[in-house]
């Protein structure tokens, strides 16, 4: 099946999704640990889709994050921006290793996204963020395997056989 058929609404549903994942409330005990979903569907579209989704386009979805969680304005746009651009630096050889290795790969990312939002917390003066915060990474790291191949059926429209 060619790669070229996408469906159009595919990636506008699934970053909603994203920003409504993280809006869903948890308790207390479960809020480091949740996963970053807009980083997660961030990565595959830029790791598929590198035409369509970028540098501006991963600002300016992290603006929007920003603004409907209440943050720091740019911290995620900050976030996601590095994030966009060392997929895209290196998007020719993730995009080619086994799901496994993409899987690590993008635990390396999610950890150096939470260094970023460490580092911007201690240079604005917050608290410093707890231990239970950094379980995220391997948490995200253990879902793209799942939402990668999730995100690909619905957009090439394969079905489960």
């Amino acid at each position: 099946m060619s790669r070229l058929r996408t469906k159009g609404w595919v990636m506008p549903v699934s970053f909603v999704l994203a920003l409504l994942l993280a809006l869903i409330p948890l308790p207390e005990l479960l809020l480091p640990a949740r996963p970053y979903w807009l980083a997660l569907v961030l990565a595959y579209w830029v790791i598929e889709t590198p035409d369509k989704v970028g540098l501006g386009f991963a600002f300016c979805i992290g603006l929007l994050a920003d603004v409907m969680f209440g943050g720091i304005l740019g911290e995620q746009a900050l976030r996601l921006v590095v994030m966009a651009f060392i997929l895209q630096r290196f998007r020719a050889r993730i995009r080619f290793f086994p799901l496994s290795q993409q899987a690590l790969a993008m635990g390396g990312l999610l950890f150096n996204d939470r260094v970023i939002d460490a580092a911007i917390h201690l240079l604005v003066g917050e608290p410093m963020l707890p231990w239970s915060y950094w379980v995220a990474p391997l948490l995200g790291m253990a879902l793209w395997l799942p939402l990668y191949v999730l995100l690909d059926a619905v957009r090439l429209g394969k079905r489960g056989r």
